[in-house]
């Protein structure tokens, strides 16, 4: 462990409950959500109906809604990719229509990267080279199709510069592509940004030309426009996507383009309301590029300002979970913070106005835990979990478990990236036989987690917008179920893990054949749900300490008591304290003013005299507190 490390290890653990207190917690942030009107055309789709698809496409057309537009086609022919049945039926029915034609474009150049990969060069086969550009080239004639049947729309140019990147056309072509992009929406975000990744130094440009074409698209764009952001996207591209290998002598010479880049970003992000769907992806770059140049405070108001919307890039560059790419750098960025704030000093505050509590809306994440064990066993095996919990028997032989959310949560787990009940399942299930299962919901998705002895054994989940998953991995998650509770034949849960369009109900089909108790009434609604339920006790959360005395004093099959509860003192005890108060501080100031003394026996009565004072004067504000507390009920 290095020794900066533990010079500021005590900041964190001081500040690291405030720094960020105000950010959406983990279980709500979500990659790429679509809003209302293409999770209903995603979620059909998925179940075969084209028709939401359909109608969706056809008012962006209507009323030329470019932007929209195209970021409803790449999320439509993304979801073709793995189950094209809705778009063959919508081409059958109708050949002619332009919005079709348009997805369909978009897949073909979909199909073509999937088997080509998103990496570099020297790590494709020459196979893949081989199947990448013959679909390329079979999709030349779609995306031409496409541009006739609607020959004011900017889209299918956007998806004919992506395909001039892939099949390396010349220059004189791709400059014919953008001179039709430009003719029909010159200020149109998508084709600029398909133009720059051909401009760019690692496909068939340079880096000055990638600066050039992004700041002089941000000069002349209309105030507002997400063009602003462009310069944003060739510096993340110059620094984290393509950097320069080597570190070249001098100054780097495009450090100020990349400054001025981050500061357009800056000022545009000031223009878009907190958590602003529209502003999403151009904050996520921001976020990281300010992290890449140390400006923590700036990067931790970045992801105040993006909210619960993680975006799949840049984060997908780093690993293949975007989403715990996200969350690990938004704490890696509190941590930051926090190693810088003194000790003694207050943490920074957020430079632009955000709510400072989270308040709870219809259809935000919630989770709960259906243990195999009884009440009793899983207060007792929750001591020293470091969450509140509240408990409630579901049968004579299962639990449900739901966290209690607290105004300050423990240090401990304050920088956890995981939902607070999987943290908790995490612990409370360590060295135990029974197995617990963590169901999570959200509006378009539904989660579980499978623990056992502290170890998270399967993990799934099902999402309206989403195909089905590899059945390799799927067969997995099924057989450790089976194991964890007894069955025989795994094959059915096989099929509703796989299932797809409804994820609420497939969740509780997965526990009626697990043989486990159906999910607590209002599941999903509203945050607490085992409040209202018979016998509900809650387990307070414990210091590490006052947790272990718990374990070892409170006898088995009883729930332990609140921790902190007032009891009363009686006379001896004051009168012992005092004594030894009174006894230690003596002693101390004789040690300090004898310079001969012993440096040893100095100390001692020292931390003696000032724990002795911790302990009155903690007794004496729990005195006080407890007969507030009694006043206020007799009245």
């Amino acid at each position: 462990m290095r020794l900066p490390f533990l010079l500021t290890l005590p900041r964190v653990l001081r500040h690291s409950a405030a720094i960020g207190a105000d950010l959406p917690p983990d279980e709500a942030v979500v990659v790429d959500a679509p809003d209302t009107a293409l999770r209903t055309a995603l979620t059909s789709a998925t179940e075969g109906d084209h028709g939401p698809a359909r109608e969706l496409l056809a008012a962006t057309r209507e009323h030329t809604q470019w932007e929209l537009r195209d970021g409803y086609v790449s999320r439509l022919a993304e979801a073709a990719l793995h189950n094209p049945g809705w778009l063959d039926a919508w081409l059958t029915e109708s050949p002619e229509d332009p919005d079709a034609a348009l997805v369909r474009a978009d897949l073909c150049i979909d199909r073509a990267w999937e088997i080509r990969t998103a990496e570099r060069a020297k790590h494709v086969s020459r196979e893949q080279f081989r199947a990448f550009f013959a679909l390329l080239e079979d999709a030349a004639p779609v995306i031409g199709r496409a541009a006739e049947l609607n020959p004011a729309d900017p889209v299918p140019w956007r998806i004919a510069l992506t395909h001039a990147r892939g099949s390396q056309v010349p220059r004189d072509v791709f400059d014919e592509y953008w001179a039709q992009a430009l003719a029909r929406d010159p200020h149109h975000y998508g084709c600029h940004a398909a133009a720059l990744q051909y401009l760019c130094a690692k496909w068939w440009g340079s880096h000055e030309e990638m600066f050039g074409f992004a700041e002089s698209a941000a000069d002349t764009a209309p105030p507002g426009s997400k063009l602003h952001a462009l310069p944003l996207s060739a510096a993340l591209e110059y620094v984290v996507v393509s950097p320069t290998p080597g570190t070249p002598a001098g100054p780097d010479p495009y450090a100020p383009r990349v400054a001025a880049a981050v500061a357009r970003a800056l000022d545009l992000s000031a223009a878009y309301g907190p958590g602003s769907h529209e502003a999403a992806g151009f904050r996520n770059h921001l976020a990281l590029m300010l992290l890449r140049t140390e400006r923590w405070d700036e990067a931790l108001d970045a992801f105040r300002s993006i909210g619960v919307h993680a975006t799949k890039y840049p984060w997908g560059y780093f690993g293949n979970d975007p989403r715990q790419e996200f969350l690990e750098t938004r704490s890696g960025v509190r941590i930051h913070v926090a190693t810088q704030t003194p000790f003694f000093g207050r943490p920074p505050q957020p430079r632009t106005a955000h709510a400072a509590t989270p308040v709870w809306t219809p259809g935000a994440p919630c989770a709960v835990a259906i243990a195999a064990a009884r009440p009793a066993d899983v207060a007792q095996a929750a001591l020293m979990c470091g969450v509140s919990l509240r408990t409630a028997p579901a049968t004579a032989t299962h639990t449900y478990v739901e966290a209690v959310p607290e105004a300050r949560p423990a240090k401990r787990s304050v920088l956890s990236t995981e939902d607070p009940l999987t943290t908790a399942a995490d612990n409370f299930t360590t060295g135990e036989k029974w197995p617990t299962l963590v169901l999570r919901r959200a509006p378009e998705r539904c989660g579980l987690t499978l623990f056992r002895k502290g170890r998270p054994l399967a993990t799934h989940e099902w999402n309206a917008t989403s195909p089905a998953p590899d059945h390799a991995t799927v067969a997995a998650t099924a057989e450790a179920l089976s194991r964890a509770f007894a069955l025989t034949d795994p094959r059915p849960l096989t099929h509703i893990l796989r299932s797809t369009g409804n994820p609420p109900r497939h969740q509780s089909d997965l526990l009626a054949a697990l043989s486990l108790p159906p999910l607590p009434p209002g599941f999903g609604d509203r945050p607490e749900v085992l409040d209202t339920l018979p016998d509900a006790r809650v387990l307070t959360r414990r210091g590490l300490l006052a947790g272990m005395r718990s374990t070892m004093t409170t006898q088995d099959g009883e729930h332990p008591p609140a921790p902190n509860g007032h009891e009363p003192r009686p006379p001896s005890w004051w009168l012992l304290r005092i004594l030894g108060l009174l006894l230690f501080t003596a002693a101390a100031v004789h040690a300090w003013s004898t310079p001969d003394d012993r440096p040893l026996r100095t100390t001692t009565a020292t931390l003696a005299a000032l724990y002795t004072s911790a302990r009155l004067t903690s007794a004496w504000r729990q005195r006080r507190r407890a007969r507030g507390g009694a006043a206020a009920a007799s009245e």
